[in-house]
């Protein structure tokens, strides 16, 4: 199936927003199978709309439009769309009786504009909202099927996941039922992971299992989408391919599908009815910023303390050993600071950054450590190149993923064998 995506308004167009939607809508369109074709951006011109809208219906099979659904006067979607096929603009009944109770519910008066937002193109069909006031619709315009979305990412989501994706897969003739499962992986590169899944779509024999890629550093996820004709099918297809993936990146997968590798973290203290106390350098606190906010995470992350220099964080901690950037110095924070806030582990990330501009071969060393209550300290030391963030990002990572492998009974120092036997 020809796909393609439409986003609309001058603040896209411009670069005053940054186009998150297209990205979205292409990768969840990518995890079932379905392939973009065009991505097209417009301003708010009603005749650029209109040139986009014929060409798209002349050459796609499916396109998606992003935007210009709202109340106010650069919102021309639904008129650009009526225009474009050729239908009157109509008042909806029901979207208008939707959207006064949506601020009958509020306790809000609906302005005499939002009126317009239940115009929509005679014989389209209703795409539901529930979340705003912005109709989605879908209608034919040439040969393609057209689908009119909010512009509001939280409108936009659940449209795209419920109600569009499912249009799409049966317009194609695809498969019934269709299983996303995801990996997510640290510590191995793009091309490695590539390497050591080789083969792995070939266990299922027909050829409906897709492996993919996506890089997002520091992390990696790999991606298997199976399609069948039920979901006991789709099981019965999966199950070898996800045995083999578990098997083959081991200990370097550190959640899966919706997890994250804060959240396993968290998950395994709450069990374990442990607690946190994390001492960083250089990151601005970002290993805190990706524990402390999660639900539940008030009973189990005791302290964090965000420190640049190293004098002022050895007094703070009153850590008697020497003040020096190192494996055993790094183990003496982590152990002051898992005593001082009465916590079952006590994680240090210390940081020595290179001297110079910040360039691609720009790096820093990290010597990180964690430290429980049965006395046993674990450390590492690694070297990061790549710039100060890449710095900052990957040393927040592999922390986080090194407790995660302390807490796992995992070996804190393992390294990847990039031969795969």
């Amino acid at each position: 199936m020809r796909i393609e995506i439409i986003c609309t308004g001058d603040e896209v167009l411009t670069g005053k927003i940054v186009n998150t939607n297209f990205g979205y809508i292409s990768q969840k369109l990518e995890d079932v199978g379905l392939s973009v074709r065009w991505g097209t951006t417009v301003g708010d011109d009603r005749e650029t709309l209109l040139a986009a809208f014929v060409q798209a219906g002349e050459r796609a099979d499916a396109v998606i439009v992003n935007g210009g659904l709202g109340p106010t006067i650069d919102d021309l979607s639904q008129e650009i769309a009526a225009r474009a096929a050729g239908v009157e603009l109509m008042l909806n009944e029901e979207w208008l009786a939707t959207m006064e109770e949506f601020f009958r519910r509020r306790s809000r008066v609906m302005s005499p504009n939002n009126r317009k937002q239940a115009m929509l193109p005679q014989g389209s069909e209703i795409l539901d909202n529930p979340i705003g006031t912005a109709c989605g619709f879908a209608m034919d315009i040439g040969q393609a099927r057209f689908f009119f979305t909010p512009g509001v990412p939280r409108e936009l989501h659940p449209m795209l996941e419920e109600q569009i994706i499912p249009r799409l897969i049966a317009r194609g003739g695809a498969p019934a039922a269709i299983r996303l499962k995801r990996f997510h992986s640290y510590g191995l590169g793009e091309s490695h992971v590539d390497a050591l899944l080789e083969g792995v779509e070939a266990l299922v024999a027909d050829g409906s299992a897709k492996l993919g890629f996506r890089a997002h550093y520091p992390q990696i996820e790999t991606k298997v989408t199976v399609r069948g004709a039920d979901d006991a099918d789709i099981m019965a297809k999966l199950a070898p391919v996800v045995a083999e993936i578990r098997k083959r990146l081991g200990n370097f997968i550190l959640a899966e599908d919706d997890d994250t590798l804060e959240g396993v973290i968290l998950q395994k203290l709450r069990t374990e009815n442990g607690s946190l106390a994390v001492v960083e350098m250089f990151t601005g606190g970002g290993i805190a910023e990706r524990i402390a906010p999660l639900p539940g995470a008030e009973y189990i992350f005791r302290r964090g303390i965000v420190a640049r220099d190293i004098a002022e964080l050895w007094d703070a901690l009153q850590v008697m050993a020497p003040r020096e950037i190192s494996p055993a110095g790094a183990e003496a924070v982590a152990e002051a600071a898992r005593r001082q806030a009465d916590a079952s582990h006590g994680l240090a990330v210390l940081i020595d950054l290179d001297d110079g501009p910040d360039r691609i071969d720009f790096g820093g060393t990290i010597c990180l450590a964690i430290a429980g209550a049965d006395g046993i300290v674990d450390s590492r030391r690694s070297r990061i190149l790549g710039g100060r963030e890449w710095v900052r990002l990957g040393a927040v990572e592999l922390g986080l993923d090194c407790l995660r492998r302390r807490l796992y009974g995992l070996p804190v120092t393992e390294r990847i064998d990039f031969e795969r036997t």
